[in-house]
């Protein structure tokens, strides 16, 4: 009989290289493009942060200028009491406002996404996203009225409430969706188990939502952390944010560009290691059923 072993093995496929098409390169040369324009304005702060005397042409150190850190170290050393305090009150107004709009918001979703409620939830959802369509400045002087009432003008308290107020939509639509997303037999086994509503929210859906929890926090808190229009008016000394201290950077002579740059660059750097701390969750709770079978 004829051997035919060797026709039974599988033939050999060798690894070759694909060769990149032309689109392949446009597609490239494309993306490096937008990558450079999205960076470039960063690149250009960063610079002129280094710059103890701003000039506009002076962009490449050590040939057209010699690059310091004066601006960092007046910020941070001696004269940087000022910079402290705007830091400490922004920390704390975006922790408070985020805390607040997440807890409400959290509940409000799994409310939304698991009961029926007699005005129709699709209305209520509808509301909830009508405030972002809400111009803030509508509600400035309501607000105003309010406050010097209630006594909470330029105080912690009140700027927790209205930096709360305007971001608690999104921790509301965010949790709806990733709840109204999760299997319902998981909540009807628990409740047969014994569980109450409480419980089974508490041990059963918030620990599957913790992407989407993530998610609506880091929203919650870079909107509370960058807002001006209200903390402009309802907060003018003790408790003024960090952007009102980027926005007071001008001088008698003029708009000193090395503070602004150095604030600037100050303000967009503690949002950006959060999201690079929580960026798995960030894709995921804010992809997480975006697709429908």
């Amino acid at each position: 009989m004829q051997d035919n072993s060797a026709a039974l093995q599988a033939p050999v496929v060798k690894n070759i290289p694909q060769r990149r098409s032309y689109g392949d390169y446009v597609i490239i040369t494309l993306a490096l493009v937008c990558t450079f324009i999205a960076f470039s304005p960063f690149g250009y702060a960063i610079l002129t942060s280094l710059k103890s005397e701003w000039k506009s042409g002076d962009i490449i150190p050590f040939l057209q200028f010699e690059p310091n850190l004066l601006n960092w170290q007046q910020e941070f050393g001696s004269g940087g009491a000022e910079t402290m305090k705007a830091l400490r009150n922004s920390s704390l107004i975006s922790l408070g406002a985020t805390l607040v709009a997440t807890t409400l918001g959290t509940l409000a979703g799994y409310g939304l996404a698991r009961f029926k409620y007699g005005i129709g939830n699709r209305n209520l959802v509808s509301w909830f996203l009508s405030q972002r369509f809400l111009p803030p400045v509508a509600t400035l002087i309501p607000f105003v009225l309010m406050f010097r009432d209630l006594k909470l003008l330029d105080t912690l308290a009140g700027m927790v409430i209205v930096n709360a107020t305007f971001t608690l939509p999104f921790a509301v639509l965010i949790m709806r969706d990733y709840f109204a997303d999760l299997p319902p037999e998981m909540r009807e086994a628990a409740l047969v188990d014994g569980a109450g509503e409480f419980t089974t929210f508490l041990r059963i859906a918030l620990p599957l939502a913790r992407p989407a929890l993530v998610a609506s926090t880091l929203i919650c808190f870079a909107f509370s952390w960058n807002e001006f229009l209200f903390a402009s008016v309802l907060a003018n000394r003790d408790w003024k944010p960090y952007p009102m201290l980027v926005a007071g950077s001008d001088t008698v002579r003029g708009i000193d560009f090395g503070f602004v740059t150095t604030r600037m660059l100050i303000a967009v750097t503690v949002p950006v290691i959060l999201s690079l701390m929580v960026q798995r969750f960030i894709v995921r709770g804010l992809t997480f059923g975006a697709v429908k079978g």
